[in-house]
């Protein structure tokens, strides 16, 4: 009787951690919505691909948004809040302002979204969806998206500087950002994979274009040149893949092989270091490429999710209720 008096809190401790983590694991469901808000995916899927119709380079744009949506507290719409008298918006950090857009189009998606079901479907479960969207759009692959998330309450400026990665980060520092947000130097190369479609700012690629380094091939540096000019130009676009800027492709990794990377932290997957051996891998197999871009996407997407009673369910994504 004594031992069973031991045993049992002990049993009944682990069947509440086991409960627990149970439900913590159905919070994320592909059906989610399915009694709430049915037509909520068609909705946006449908917004997306008007907005993509209109502007081509959008799909690199929504893409953009989710992974420095994600890579700051999580996937939780932080990014889309505006500056108040109690938040300071992450769109003013330095990777951020000037560069990242879509937030216009995110919104459209939760305003159609909010005409069939108010207060149900959260910004940030929009915006995981609309990233999957917009790669199907442009020849991307597609994936099952897990909703159930929660819209943030808070946004963090400090973090968004200090936590998105560098266009100009060495490849350990890379392989760091991304492990801290659980994701593997794999995951890391197929998502930097999205820069098959996409343009850069001037100013992001300028010392690259200069530098008359070995490591850029010296006819892509002087086509650069002529967008990019050594004291002036900041806010000029290129295609971070010149081939098939518009096309989700395996071109950029043949791209990174050919010393023609637009970006350093582009070029640093392939510059003798650990991930080589990926990027030729991609480079040679599509298949590889966007299975695993897939399999990292949603790894990404459901990494410190706030769900549950946590957060709120924004009828603006810009504004907190």
């Amino acid at each position: 009787m004594s031992s069973y008096n031991t045993f049992a809190p002990i049993l009944f401790l682990l069947l509440i951690l086991i409960t627990n983590n149970t439900q913590s694991e159905a919070q994320l469901s592909t059906t989610f919505y399915d009694g709430t808000c049915p037509n909520a995916l068609h909705t946006i899927r449908t917004s997306i691909r008007t907005a993509i119709s209109r502007e081509r380079r959008m799909a690199a744009s929504i893409l953009r948004l989710h992974f420095h949506d994600c890579f700051v507290q999580g996937c939780d719409a932080s990014i889309l809040l505006d500056d108040s008298p109690t938040i300071v918006s992450e769109k003013n950090a330095f990777p951020n302002k000037g560069s990242l857009r879509g937030y216009e189009v995110i919104e459209a998606a939760k305003s159609e979204v909010e005409k069939l079901c108010p207060g149900v479907v959260s910004c940030a479960d929009i915006l995981t969806a609309a990233a999957r969207d917009a790669s199907v759009m442009v020849g991307g692959p597609s994936w099952s998206v897990k909703l159930g998330r929660r819209d943030s309450t808070t946004a963090s400026l400090d973090l968004a500087n200090t936590g998105l990665p560098s266009f100009k980060a060495p490849l350990d520092s890379l392989i760091s950002t991304f492990n801290d947000n659980g994701l593997s130097p794999r995951d890391m190369v197929a998502l930097s994979g999205a820069h098959t479609i996409g343009q850069a700012q001037c100013f992001s690629f300028r010392d690259r274009i200069y530098a008359n380094g070995s490591d850029i091939d010296a006819g892509f540096a002087s086509t650069h040149r002529h967008r990019c000019p050594i004291n002036e130009g900041n806010e000029n676009l290129a295609a971070l893949d010149l081939v098939t800027p518009n096309s989700f492709d395996y071109n950029y990794f043949k791209n990174l092989i050919q010393k023609k990377g637009l970006l350093e932290s582009d070029q640093v997957l392939f510059s003798g270091g650990s991930t080589d051996s990926i990027v030729r891998e991609y480079s040679k197999n599509t298949s590889n490429f966007k299975s695993d871009f897939a399999a990292a996407m949603v790894k990404m997407s459901e990494f410190r999710t706030i769900t549950g009673q946590e957060g709120v369910i924004r009828s603006i994504c810009g504004a907190l209720p």
